[in-house]
């Protein structure tokens, strides 16, 4: 296999677990799939990665990343409005 092939697989690989998130923390539900709110979202968050709160933004988000993977419990969308309940 070329290396230009291999590396293109790598970056898709990349890309689909990227993906995985987004589906795994309901954004994709929350949002409607609407793909202007989801990098308006993204957008915020790197605005907030760069200001003045940034490494305690990193700190928590980081402490809800590491919950959200031990748990590995799946989530589902409830009610009006939109609440994230983490099965139990």
């Amino acid at each position: 296999m070329r290396t230009w092939q291999v590396e293109c697989r790598k970056r898709t690989k990349h890309l689909i677990e990227l993906g995985g998130l987004v589906m795994k923390a309901v954004v994709v539900d929350l949002t409607g799939d609407d793909r202007t709110i989801i990098l308006g979202a993204l957008l915020c968050i790197a605005d907030e990665i760069q200001s003045d709160q940034g490494e305690q933004a990193r700190a928590l988000w980081l402490a809800k990343g590491k919950q959200a993977f031990k748990a590995e419990l799946p989530r589902k969308v409830i009610g009006a409005r939109h609440r994230i309940v983490i099965a139990r």
